[in-house]
């Protein structure tokens, strides 16, 4: 991955904890039209859902802490990527104060840079 010191600065800051330290659907909102950078490749985050543990009975969290939903309680900002359906890898990050449970899914992003990379680290869809 790369370092902080080659972060394209075109792509505007990197936000700070303190950003995703506040209700989820707002961090979810203010996440749109953000860009996600992972080394080169980089996108617009275009689509975003809201999960709010708790009564949220289709969040991760909604049966409270466990070891896999451990990190949704944890300190604001962190990535909780995981694999549904046996095949897909989704992006969630952590919203609300820490003990709190709240993540954003990253539903889509609209390529900027690096669609090379981007398409070589998808699973190959399989043809039916």
């Amino acid at each position: 991955m790369c370092a902080l010191s080659c972060y394209p600065k075109r792509f505007g800051p990197i936000l700070k904890r303190s950003f995703y330290e506040r209700p989820t659907i707002e961090v979810a909102r203010a996440l749109l039209g953000k860009v996600l950078v992972h080394g080169e490749a980089a996108g617009i985050i275009v689509e975003t859902e809201a999960y709010l543990g708790g009564d949220d009975l289709a969040s991760h969290s909604a049966r409270g802490v466990t070891n896999r939903t451990r990190v949704i309680f944890g300190p604001p900002g962190h990535a909780y990527v995981y694999l549904i359906y046996g095949m897909y890898e989704c992006l969630n990050i952590v919203a609300e104060p820490a003990g709190q449970p709240g993540c954003v899914l990253v539903r889509a992003l609209e390529p900027v840079a690096g669609i090379e990379i981007m398409r070589q680290r998808r699973r190959p869809v399989s043809q039916a």
